[in-house]
């Protein structure tokens, strides 16, 4: 789980800001519904929705399945506890010829032992920039070893190529075998102009894994992304503190089409490159920005090595559907992440991550749901419930769920992820991550309303935290995904307890030991919020609707794409 943005910590660790894909005619509608609800006490309808979810929750964050790191006798358990009721529901199998629930996920883990500093060759050549303090660089390729060789560095502006925004940082351009240097996150950001881009709100082009992913595809054989916090959503101490191991699903080319090295730098790092062509980063930016922008050339060369030793590993998703009886292919989907970070032995006092909230409560939330929708009679669509592993080492289980579903994706007719749930009690709000960005809101908005509620925008979408979990995958296939969760407005003890009772889990327990089930927790609002999923999913698998993105969406063209096919 990548993310806090439900939460007014993420406000005060970033930059607040409005809401995404609204105009302000709509952000005022919304300000003026809020103001009104904010009056009313939202009643408990759903509260009790399913009281096995607190034993689900219980169960699987407990010390017995040991953090649930992927590949572990931890995954094993939970896997395990999973597809026990799955089958005791009488949930279809993923796999109908072997009866098996579980889907494997061929994983590599890359594990850089050595990493050089970054050196420059050339006439004006700036200082070595050092490993971890002013740069960051790994490899994604399965190989011993990687270098760049004075391989010319190009400033590249964003480096995006959007078609829906008539932007194309690469038009006209040979990077093969050159370092490419760009900015994180997008145009609109940069500018807050809200008709570049999405505005504050960042777009899939801002994310640094579009940027990377980019670069390769254009040949690039160095990808550099300069590091501010304000757009990057986090602090240098992230990108250089956490964990050089990369993971990703094994692949037969073992990612040679994928760039050399990948990285960041520093911004004073940033400041030096740029100065040896006596201009500023903020220069180099109001270029990236021009509409006659074109990729410069920096007139320096890069060099570093990476050494990796890498390990071949599996893990597995979990998943079950109850089929519809009319149209079996078209589906609603469900996901949740079973996974964790595991333990680490070298911690005496309590060596286990639990990841209670992150994310036992969204897989005790899918298996509530599945328990729900198997006890009602069988829907006309196929409901599918998927329990994703890997989420945690790059959403690589839900990728590999996009690139191999079980039914075709192309008659998915949306999906509801959950990742993090709400344990502190019924709240006046649910939260929208990337409001706005398809119908699936407005299917949802009805169910809220029901329980004395109000839709709200997530407070920073300029973090782009619509990226960062497993309704990501599908999203980039073109299933209209819906990201929600309780909110912040406590029906009782109001919003600063409940952003106090945030904070405390970012900075004590997130990602950390401390992430664990603690029995005083109020999960009548995760009920509610099962509730209202319940009745979306339900609604959806009973009817012809067909949620689609909004107009001008990244997202669309791919919805678009699979029309032909689900008309057949």
């Amino acid at each position: 789980m990548k993310h806090f943005a439900l939460t007014a910590i993420a406000a005060s660790l970033l930059v607040a800001c409005g809401p995404a894909n609204q105009s302000e005619t709509a952000s005022g509608s919304a300000e003026t519904q809020t103001a009104e609800n904010q009056q009313q006490k939202p009643d408990l309808e759903g509260s009790a929705f399913n009281p096995n979810f607190r034993d689900y929750l219980k169960t699987i964050s407990s010390d017995e399945f040991a953090g649930r790191e992927p590949s572990t006798e931890g995954e094993e358990k939970v896997v395990s506890f999973i597809e026990n009721h799955f089958k005791e529901w009488g949930l279809k199998p993923y796999n109908e010829e072997t009866g098996s629930y579980r889907q494997s996920v061929p994983l590599v883990k890359i594990m850089p032992y050595q990493v050089s500093d970054l050196t420059f060759s050339g006439d004006n050549a700036p200082e070595t920039m050092d490993y971890r303090t002013e740069m960051m660089a790994w490899t994604m390729q399965v190989t011993d070893e990687v270098a760049l060789e004075n391989s010319e560095m190009v400033f590249v502006g964003y480096g995006i190529v959007a078609p829906e925004y008539d932007w194309n940082d690469y038009e006209g351009l040979d990077v093969e075998g050159k370092t490419v240097v760009m900015f994180v996150n997008d145009p609109g950001y940069a500018t807050q102009d809200p008709e570049l881009f999405n505005g504050n709100a960042m777009t899939y082009y801002g994310r640094w894994t579009y940027k990377f992913e980019e670069a390769a595809r254009q040949g690039a054989a160095g990808a550099l992304i300069i590091h501010e916090t304000g757009p990057a959503g986090y602090g240098w101490g992230v990108v250089a503190s956490g964990s050089p191991v990369r993971y990703d699903l094994k692949k037969d080319n073992n990612n040679m089409d994928r760039a050399k090295v990948e990285g960041w730098i520093t911004l004073d790092s940033a400041e030096a490159l740029f100065s040896k062509l006596d201009m500023s980063v903020d220069e180099a930016r109001q270029l990236a920005l021009s509409d006659s922008f074109e990729a410069m050339p920096m007139n320096v060369q890069a060099n570093v090595t990476v050494k990796n030793k890498f390990e071949e590993l599996s893990a597995y998703n979990v998943i079950g559907y109850i089929e519809g009886s009319k149209y079996p292919e078209e589906h609603v989907i469900y996901m949740a992440h079973h996974d964790h970070l595991g333990t680490d032995p070298v911690r005496e006092d309590d060596p286990i991550y639990n990841g209670a909230q992150d994310n036992a409560t969204g897989t005790a939330g899918l298996l509530a749901l599945a328990e729900k929708f198997a006890q009602q009679p069988q829907p006309e669509r196929s409901v599918v419930f998927a329990a994703v592993g890997a989420e945690e080492s790059g959403l690589l289980g839900s990728k590999w769920y996009a690139d191999e579903p079980m039914l075709p994706l192309s008659k998915a007719v949306g999906g509801i992820n959950m990742d993090l749930m709400n344990v502190y009690g019924p709240v006046k709000d649910m939260v929208v991550i990337g409001y706005g960005n398809s119908e699936m809101d407005e299917y949802l908005k009805p169910y809220i309303e029901e329980q004395g509620r109000y839709l709200a925008p997530n407070p920073t979408p300029e973090a782009g935290f619509f990226y960062r979990s497993d309704h990501f995958s599908l999203a980039k296939k073109g299933v209209p995904m819906l990201y929600a969760e309780g909110g912040n407005d406590h029906i009782t003890k109001g919003k600063a307890w409940t952003e106090e009772q945030r904070a405390k889990y970012v900075a004590e327990a997130y990602h950390k030991p401390a992430d664990e089930y603690d029995p005083n927790w109020d999960l009548r609002g995760a009920q509610q919020d099962l509730s209202a999923f319940f009745k979306l999913g339900n609604e959806l698998a009973n009817s012809r609707s067909w949620p689609q993105w909004a107009p001008g969406n990244e997202f669309e063209a791919a919805r678009k794409a699979t029309e032909s096919e689900r008309q057949q």
